[in-house]
């Protein structure tokens, strides 16, 4: 028998525009296109309705790390991003030994076969000394392809991203394995020159890690990896949108010469986010957390974030002013097409699963549902 729900009277934002006064059906856990019987009605007036969001690129949350914690914490993590709306989430590893690190693929490659999480992004040991940003240099190694591969086989099929400055010996053939091998290759913690990230993208690099950060700024004259990676259409682009990684001038002009279609919202967040400020573990390295903001003990340099997609969603729809539907963009369908799994999640679409945030006038999450279950019931008169 079909269990069904209808939720109704909200601004429901879909792909082709937005809906006032919408419906979406939810029927056994999916969207549905219609409903054959009588169903309850929820009534969200006053609301909007927006796909599950998509972090591509996320260290842990609520306490726990994806790069060193138990399977309970690691699923403890994932929780914690899905109640502020994150149905669908990659865990990133940080540089870590590579015996350590083929080791906890394996752990969490059995976490992404269960659907606990979408796989495996390992953003190090690839990636440059000169910008290693909250990364322990000691582990760090060049890109060789025989490496990458290593880390790859050990995800079981469940490596989504790998993160490399594919300036270094051997990154451009690294980037080629992965493209052969359907792993994204993002090029991030890199000093590489335009020309050199030209290289990259003609090499199979899509993806830009957390543009801006961990990388050379946009020179007049040598205008570096952001002018490359803005200009090109086969690359997509992360964004940090904390309000501490970005300016608000940065993100515009990353929205204005990419366009929506190319930027993906992420969180880069560690284990304090949803929990607070203190001291944590970055892999090997100290972080401490204040005023929401995390940096290593030792020498400063930011260290992930605590964000959570929810804040950066709202900031984007109301700091930044861009349009709600550039926003479900960036921070749901792009993501989910970059992962291959924009049939399943990313839009509300009959067919897909019913992974829906209800969102407040102030975009302020009142509910979330993943495959057709509150995890966040919204309360309404």
């Amino acid at each position: 028998m079909a269990v069904s729900t209808v939720l109704a009277g909200a601004r429901v934002v879909l792909p082709t525009g937005i809906v006032e006064n919408g419906r979406v059906i939810v029927e056994n856990g999916r969207i549905a296109g219609s409903v054959a019987t009588e169903a309850p009605t929820v009534d969200l007036s006053g609301h909007w309705l927006v796909p599950g969001f998509v972090d591509l690129h996320n260290h842990g949350g609520g306490g726990a790390s994806f790069t060193s914690g138990t399977v309970d914490e690691v699923l403890h993590g994932v929780r914690t991003h899905r109640l502020h709306g994150t149905t669908t989430v990659v865990a990133s590893f940080v540089t870590g030994d590579m015996d350590f690190l083929r080791t906890r693929a394996g752990l969490l490659s059995e976490l992404a076969e269960q659907g606990d999480i979408a796989g495996i992004h390992f953003e190090g040991p690839f990636i440059s000394p000169c910008r290693k940003g909250a990364h322990d240099e000691t582990l760090l190694r060049d890109p060789e392809p025989a490496e990458v591969r290593k880390l790859v086989d050990a995800a079981r099929g469940q490596a989504r991203m790998v993160t490399l400055a594919t300036e270094l010996p051997g990154g451009l053939d690294s980037v080629r394995l992965l493209a052969e091998h359907g792993v994204i290759a993002a090029i991030g913690h890199t000093d590489a020159t335009y020309e050199q990230t030209r290289a990259a993208i003609d090499a199979g690099a899509t993806v830009a890690t957390h543009l801006y950060n961990a990388m050379p700024g946009l020179g007049h004259r040598a205008p570096g990896p952001v002018a490359a990676l803005l200009e090109d259409e086969r690359v997509t682009v992360e964004l940090i949108n904390d309000g501490t990684h970005l300016h608000p001038a940065a993100l515009e002009l990353a929205f204005h010469h990419a366009g929506p279609e190319r930027v993906a919202l992420i969180t880069d967040a560690m284990d304090a986010a949803g929990f607070g400020d203190g001291r944590y573990m970055l892999g090997p390295l100290e972080v401490e957390v204040k005023d929401s903001v995390a940096r290593l003990v030792e020498g400063g340099s930011i260290a992930g974030s605590t964000l959570t997609l929810d804040r950066a969603f709202k900031r984007a729809a109301t700091i930044d002013g861009l349009p709600v539907e550039s926003v479900v963009q960036a921070i749901s369908a792009n993501p989910a097409k970059l992962l291959g799994v924009y049939d399943r999640v990313g839009s509300l679409e009959a067919g897909k699963d019913a992974d829906i945030v209800v969102l407040d006038a102030e975009f302020e999450v009142k509910g979330v549902m993943r495959k057709g279950e509150w995890l966040v019931e919204p309360r309404v008169r």
